[in-house]
């Protein structure tokens, strides 16, 4: 049953946006409906990590948790680009044949839908979009610039950075600051160590990898114990994700009323062209949420997707839609990863998973993509990803190599900039339809031969820093050969002009007046590999105090 009436705005996705938005309305004295369409989880008993079998497992998935999703045209496996080919010394069975349709993973879009969002299985990086990030095309000739600089999201970067508690060092990034970090450093483990001797030795700087996750008590959380299984869930309540951060707080105001398993199907607009309501179905019935204000924060797949069921006689595109750009604009993450074994190196499996990054690994392709330690989050901290995956053979040989190697993996992952392609998009599919009868969206991401070039100088970094570490390399894997996207924009994009795009500078609907979106599908570009999570909070935020009429962010404090 949901809540009557009586509150000032309603949120739907409990994700980055949602719960930065939500914490920050009520923060402004606004009493919040908060409508998710997955479950709560309870992270002492959803998050067994010392449970045996736990390395069988990865985040829990229990129904509703996980989006209905089809997927389109993602593109064929350019026979010149056989190079890019996944491979597994373990026998995975990754490799197609050249000329095959690219497939998408196992995982495919991977996305949590309950409480929290996928800020529950992030791994914690907590980063701000470089400047030059934000006028990309005035740089390169690519894609478009941001309507806003990073100068407008500073602030909010920083209140970010304070409400989940981010850990980092200040090294010098290229990202101007107006605070310090909020918390110390964690210390790198033995694989970041060994990538930060390797890069010194071949051009490469690596330094700390700011992370949301405290590196000592903070804000009524513990610190962090480092079990480096951060993507399975944290137990703690360590990690930064939203649930225990902004929902926390909002909780805390006595203004936030938080409905899991409530599905918005629909919404309605008024004659003035506002949003006047929207439709749910929470707890088997329908039924209809009156939005004053109204933030969609559901992502870059779920709010397009709402956005085009929306459509109606008078709004025959869809609600938001005048430009025709929702749904399109579709970003995926590009991605590489190189993992060996390295003879000498003990205790990888240890520490804080992706510790260390390089913000700059290719002079030639300055702000196109960067690398991280990727060892824990890449699953290689127990025995079972080592017998499966980095070494050979079988019966006694095997488990004597597995003695012998365990604690030596190594892993360096890359992610790239994407440019928006016409043919990428999110679109819904009226053959096939949820539970509740509703088409569901589908993914088309095709890979441009400038990604494929960058794809090929990422593998190349990834190689050269573990060559140095003195690697015998094991396994690859990227977007070559399947879609598998963590971080997903674009198919709202904000802009100055309503023709081009969806929002505005400030996230506000250029054709509703009191629709606000507050997600990944606002960025007009992806960035080059920064985690979005940060920026997602900072512009919720941004959004959410110039919904209400304020100016620049205060102290939660």
């Amino acid at each position: 049953m949901m809540p009557g009436g009586g509150h000032d705005a309603v949120v739907i996705g409990a994700g980055a946006g949602g719960g930065a938005a939500a914490w920050q309305l009520c923060a402004l004295g606004l009493k919040v409906l908060l409508l998710e369409a997955g479950p709560a989880f309870d992270p002492a008993t959803d998050y067994p990590l010392t449970a045996p079998g736990w390395e069988r497992h990865g985040f829990p998935a229990p129904p509703g948790s996980r989006a209905m999703l089809s997927y389109g045209d993602l593109g064929r496996l350019d026979p010149a680009t056989e190079d890019l080919a996944s491979w597994s010394r373990g026998g995975f069975p990754w490799r197609l044949p050249p000329g095959a349709p690219r497939p998408p993973s196992d995982v495919g879009y991977a996305h949590v839908q309950g409480v929290g969002g996928s800020t529950l299985h992030f791994v914690g990086e907590a980063h701000r979009l470089h400047p030059d990030a934000f006028c990309r095309h005035s740089l390169t000739g690519q894609g478009v610039d941001w309507p806003i600089g990073y100068n407008d999201l500073e602030p909010f970067y920083a209140l970010a950075e304070e409400v989940t508690g981010v850990a980092g060092d200040g090294a010098p990034d290229g990202r101007p600051r107006s605070a310090p970090y909020p918390l110390p450093p964690h210390a790198l483990g033995p694989g970041a160590r060994a990538l930060v001797a390797a890069g010194a030795r071949i051009g490469q700087h690596w330094q700390v990898n700011p992370r949301a996750a405290l590196s000592r008590p903070h804000d009524d959380r513990p610190a962090c114990n480092y079990c480096g299984q951060c993507s399975r869930g944290c137990p703690l309540g360590d990690k930064g994700s939203t649930d225990v951060t902004y929902l926390r707080r909002a909780a805390a105001t006595g203004r936030l009323t938080l409905v899991p398993g409530a599905i918005v199907t629909r919404l309605r607009t008024g004659p003035n062209g506002t949003i006047v309501r929207a439709e749910v179905v929470a707890g088997g019935r329908a039924q209809t949420v009156e939005t004053p204000l109204l933030f969609l924060c559901a992502g870059a797949v779920q709010t397009p997707r709402l956005l085009l069921l929306s459509a109606s006689a008078d709004l025959p595109r869809g609600v938001a839609n005048s430009s025709g750009q929702v749904g399109r604009n579709f970003m995926e993450t590009l991605m590489w990863r190189s993992s060996g074994l390295v003879p000498g190196l003990t205790g990888s499996h240890r520490g804080l998973p992706a510790d260390a990054i390089c913000w700059a690994p290719d002079a030639g392709d300055p702000g196109g993509f960067r690398l991280n330690h990727t060892t824990l989050e890449a699953g290689l901290n127990g025995p079972i990803a080592y017998a499966n995956r980095l070494l050979a053979g079988h019966g006694e040989a095997l488990k004597a190599a597995l003695r012998a190697r365990f604690g030596s993996a190594l892993a360096v992952g890359a992610i790239g900039e994407v440019v928006p392609d016409a043919r990428s998009a999110v679109t819904l599919v009226p053959e096939r339809r949820d539970a509740l009868g509703l088409p569901v969206a589908r993914i088309s991401s095709v890979l441009t031969d400038t990604a494929l070039a960058r794809l090929r100088r990422m593998a190349a970094a990834c190689r050269a820093v573990l060559a140095e570490a003195g690697a015998e390399l094991a396994e690859e894997a990227g977007s070559r050969d399947a879609f598998t996207a963590t971080h997903v924009f674009g198919t709202a994009r904000m802009g100055r002009d309503p023709a081009t795009s969806v929002a505005d500078p400030l996230g506000c609907s250029h054709d509703h007046a009191n629709l606000w979106i507050a997600d990944a599908s606002l960025f007009p570009g992806s960035g080059g590999g920064e985690s979005p999570s940060l920026t997602i909070m900072a512009l919720a935020l941004r959004a959410a105090r110039a919904a209400a009429g304020e100016g620049p962010p205060v102290s939660p404090y």
